[in-house]
């Protein structure tokens, strides 16, 4: 679902949230605004971030040696990975034309 301002345009969903877990959303028509170009920088940080751990998650999958403990932390990351990398797709997708 596309949330809109109050003047139409179509609200950007961030990367982060407010503390209670409720998504944030920027109102501006400047892709390039300081908190559009904040927004892009986390972005890119937390797709790093996921590639790092998808990597590193692999590895600990492959070994038949990691402990239960090990492979219970690693889903937990993976799983937060995948859960922003969901946002960033979803704030992407709502950004293309014709969206």
């Amino acid at each position: 679902m596309i949330r809109e301002g109050r003047d139409g345009t179509p609200l950007r969903l961030l990367p982060w949230t407010r503390p209670d877990g409720a998504p944030c959303y920027l109102s501006t028509d400047k892709p390039d605004s300081r908190l559009s170009r904040l927004a892009d920088r986390l972005e890119a940080d937390l797709l790093d971030s996921a590639e790092f751990v998808l990597t590193e998650g692999r590895t600990l999958l492959a070994d038949a040696a990691t402990e239960a403990g090990e492979l219970r932390f690693a889903g937990a990351q993976l799983a937060a990975a995948l859960a922003d990398t969901l946002r960033i797709a979803a704030s992407r997708g709502a950004r293309l034309p014709g969206a």
